[in-house]
């Protein structure tokens, strides 16, 4: 069986193989075209069957600074970020005492020999390994941008040959990859076959290698933009309105992508949807916002500095009681922050978006798949609640490819619009209040323009009215609606999805709750823990409202870690202030340098935790 992290933790390289179970990382220069190749490695793991978590780290400018690729191989099937490089493919001078630093003890450094390295430039605990890559190129090619390229394909050639990957499987997927551009598909494997002759004629064995295994199955690799933005498609959405904003451009791409395949009229070529790029974020959500009242299903995506500008809008979501769709892939804040990195920071921010008494349900994905089934409830829960509803992606989920679950969708499935009042029943003279609760839910039932040629009409405002829409102060009148709508927003709970809880083997007094794209970092971690004889219950958050669920599983547990990606443990503030728990109850357990969190940094924060709580001293 593959090792776990508890056994590889600071593991030194000996002299036993290691199978299907490392990690591996490229370093490079953003722009010099070794995306492609990076990618073309990553897939040439998966067509053997072995699974992986490939993670892409890169700047927010467009050329010249570091870029980083992480593939971490787990046959056993960890899809989230281990912690530390075994085998670390060292191409860009300006981060090289960073990576070589990065390289757990015993294992390697893949790096250009045209130059010799310093003994300086190196580490006495790792072996130095590597090809004359800018040697080979500048022999073989004539052009500079060539030689920039393919030698981005030879280093894929010898990590091909000194790990076991088939020829032939990376000579098909070159074949696939450049199918558009037949003239480059000799040129790319003749570079591949110089990085591999290479290596087989020059280079001694290491000991990672892969092995053919059946351990991917049907599974998909795909990014959760790409995944949410599909869930949209079927999910009824036809307007998307948006303004690009790293790490969600790509969100609002795909959808028109997806939308042309799939929203496009096959008789007459005609658009059956509309893409709106809006001079910026808060024309944005105004368009949503006009198209939902109007009927429509619409939404925006955006990180955290565009709901920052879309607090006033998102005010007369909640108010007027406008269904929309904020798709936010969080990233690194605050102000500009770090934008093409990670965090989960945005709770706070989006679950009381704008100014005076609001509260916003929020979704938690954990992956791609469930991206999609969320990215299309989103709009059901839109309607049902008559307000706006947060996506909460990340840049991790959001920008990296996840080996994930095929999607499935139920045929027949049909939209959940909520409570429209029709033509016919006001024709019969059913009773209309726009802002009249019929059921003690919190939900009134609403009309779409133009439904009935006198009946039904209303003036849509984001100041205080009564059940009848009527323009009134009384505070009698305010009180009342602004306790609707907090009756509204308990039946969330029924509605968001529900949390999913692990049961340790044991009984314990420990608790653990997390959500999103920290899921299967957790779910390793678990597995570590268990192994040092240390067993937590984990509840995994999927939506907010919290459901009773939530705050019952914290008051069965003496103390309840908090594992989240930002500084200042949002996900825990938000327990304390709508559940009333105590603050000591939790324990925030909290990474936010930007990186994925790893299983090997919950492992260890959890663990010290449990030791500091078990040596307290108890008073008397």
């Amino acid at each position: 069986m593959p090792a776990t992290i508890t056994e590889r933790e600071g593991e030194s390289a000996g002299s036993a193989i290691i199978t299907n179970d490392f990690v591996i990382k490229f370093a490079n220069v953003n722009g010099s075209g070794s995306a492609s190749a990076n990618s073309l490695f990553a897939k040439c793991v998966l067509r053997m069957g072995v699974p992986i978590a490939a993670r892409n780290i890169f700047p927010s400018n467009i050329q010249g600074l570091p870029t980083w690729y992480e593939v971490r191989v787990s046959e056993a099937g960890w899809l989230g970020r281990r912690g530390g490089v075994d085998l670390m493919v060292a191409m860009n001078p300006q981060t090289w005492a960073e990576d070589v630093r990065s390289i757990g003890p015993g294992f390697y450094l893949f790096h250009d020999t045209t130059k010799p390295l310093p003994p300086s430039m190196a580490r006495d605990d790792i072996h130095v390994i590597g090809a004359p890559l800018t040697r080979i190129c500048n022999e073989t090619y004539a052009d500079p941008r060539q030689r920039q390229l393919f030698k981005n394909i030879m280093y894929v050639g010898a990590l091909a040959h000194l790990l076991g990957i088939p020829t032939d499987t990376v000579e098909r997927l070159l074949q696939e990859e450049f199918a558009a551009k037949p003239k480059l598909i000799d040129a790319n494997l003749h570079a591949f076959h110089l990085g591999r002759d290479y290596a087989q004629s020059s280079m001694a064995p290491i000991r990672l290698r892969l092995s053919p295994a059946d351990k991917v199955g049907d599974r998909i690799f795909v990014e959760g933009n790409s995944a949410c933005a599909l869930g949209a498609v079927y999910g009824g959405a036809t307007v998307c309105a948006w303004y690009p904003i790293t790490p969600s451009t790509s969100l609002a791409e795909a959808f028109t992508a997806h939308c042309k395949a799939l929203r496009t009229d096959s008789e007459s070529g005609k658009a059956k949807y509309a893409v709106v790029q809006g001079e910026d974020e808060i024309a944005s959500i105004g368009i949503v916002i006009g198209a939902g009242w109007n009927g429509a299903r619409a939404f925006t995506c955006t990180s955290g500095p565009g709901v920052s500008l879309m607090q006033e809008f998102i005010g007369l979501s909640y108010f007027a009681e406008i269904p929309a769709v904020i798709f936010d892939v969080q990233r690194g804040g605050p102000s500009t922050g770090m934008p093409t990195r990670t965090q989960q920071s945005d709770l706070l921010s989006a679950a009381y978006a704008s100014h005076g008494d609001t509260k916003h349900p929020m979704l938690f994905p954990a992956d791609p798949t469930e991206c999609f089934e969320m990215g299309a409830l989103a709009f059901d829960l839109a309607d049902r609640l008559q307000t706006t509803i947060f996506v909460m992606l990340d840049l991790d989920i959001g920008m990296n490819e996840w080996l994930c679950a095929p999607f499935a969708w139920e045929d027949g499935k049909r939209l959940d619009r909520g409570k429209v009042m029709t033509r016919d029943d006001l024709g019969a003279g059913i009773d209309f209040g726009r802002y009249l609760d019929v059921d003690g839910d919190g939900i009134t039932y609403r009309t779409y323009p133009g439904a009935h040629p006198n009946k039904g009409a209303y003036f849509t405002r984001g100041t205080s009215r009564d059940r009848y829409a009527r323009y009134s102060e009384e505070g009698a009148v305010y009180t009342d609606n602004m306790q609707r709508l907090l009756r509204k927003f308990d039946t969330a709970k029924s509605l968001v999805p529900a949390p999913v809880r692990r049961d340790a083997a044991r009984r314990t007094p420990y608790g653990v709750v997390y959500f999103g794209s920290t899921t299967p970092a957790m779910h390793e971690a678990i597995d570590a823990l268990e192994r040092q004889g240390r067993h937590v219950n984990a509840l995994r958050i999927r939506g907010f409202p919290f459901s009773d669920e939530v705050f019952d599983f914290i008051r069965a547990h003496e103390q309840v870690f908090v594992v989240e990606q930002n500084r200042d443990g949002q996900l825990r503030a938000l327990l304390i202030n709508e559940g009333g728990v105590h603050p000591t109850r939790l324990t925030p357990v909290l990474h936010y340098d930007g990186t994925p969190i790893t299983a090997r940094f919950i492992t260890a924060e959890i663990a010290g935790q449990m030791k500091s709580i078990e040596t307290m001293p108890v008073s008397d």
